[in-house]
């Protein structure tokens, strides 16, 4: 599936699915999982939707951020079970491969994307959190993998967990299956920030406020060499960011911006 731009500052799926909802509003890209009656369960449909959604959303110039959310009581409640009993085993592959793809994705395009968290984010639920590049939650809000329980680990999950949280917490996330609130999510780093319910919305969008106030095209700049270097040897990520720092010295909008550091001034971005 494709989404068009059907309307100025609003995108729709032209065959009405509900997997997702998708809007575009004053260049902040928001895509809402929107299946509460299954607790936005991640089919392989919805998350088939959700990689196409990112990959529209990247390559649309006028989209500084991405928001993700869901609809109804919880975040996400993670894989759904119920289309994963008695399958052959190409569909898990399938499964499976398009939650990397999906995940994956969130990193892969230009714009910052951010997790707006509520209610509780569990196994695939939580790995989308992690995967976001920030995540903001409100204070009544529980993380978990408990896949251990039902005897399917949480193994795809673990990846981005554990590179935003550390082995030990991870593991014992992973091998208890036990919840965390949202101070201890923020303390230990899956999360950025915990807000009153009532003010995560406002509190979500005064963060991709704050992003977008500076070019898009230097923050894309940023964001692809952040994920090129972050698990490589130091000697590696300097030989990544080196020469991403020279191209970026000559960029117009750098000119633009240490010419107005120098002169007193507000810098003027044409990618903003």
């Amino acid at each position: 599936m494709r989404w068009q731009l059907t309307t100025p500052g609003r995108y729709d799926d032209s065959m009405g699915e509900t997997n997702l909802q998708l809007t575009v509003t004053e260049g902040r890209g928001r895509i809402t999982l929107n299946r509460p009656q299954r607790r936005n369960a991640l089919s392989l449909e919805l998350l088939t939707e959700l990689d196409t959604a990112l990959q529209d959303l990247g390559e649309s110039a006028a989209v500084r951020t991405i928001i993700i959310d869901g609809a109804g009581p919880v975040f996400s409640a993670g894989h759904d079970l119920g289309e994963m009993l008695d399958r052959e085993p190409e569909f898990y592959d399938r499964l499976f491969a398009k939650c990397t793809d999906a995940m994956m994705g969130i990193q892969a395009v230009p714009q910052p994307v951010i997790a707006k968290v509520h209610g509780m984010a569990t196994a695939a639920g939580c790995q989308l959190v992690a995967a976001c590049d920030l995540a903001v939650a409100s204070n009544d809000c529980r993380f978990a993998t408990p896949g251990v329980r039902i005897g399917l680990f949480c193994s795809t999950p673990m990846v981005p967990i554990t590179r935003a949280i550390g082995r030990k917490r991870a593991l014992e996330m992973l091998f208890t299956g036990d919840p965390i609130d949202a101070k201890t999510a923020r303390d230990w780093g899956l999360i950025n920030k915990v807000v009153p319910a009532q003010e995560l919305e406002s509190e979500t969008i005064a963060l991709a406020e704050r992003i977008e106030r500076f070019s898009s095209a230097i923050v894309a700049i940023g964001k692809d060499a952040f994920y090129r270097q972050i698990d490589e040897p130091q000697a590696n990520a300097y030989a990544i960011t080196g020469p991403t720092m020279s191209r970026n010295a000559g960029h117009d909008e750098a000119q633009e911006g240490m010419g107005a550091f120098l002169e007193k001034r507000q810098p003027v971005w044409k990618h903003s």
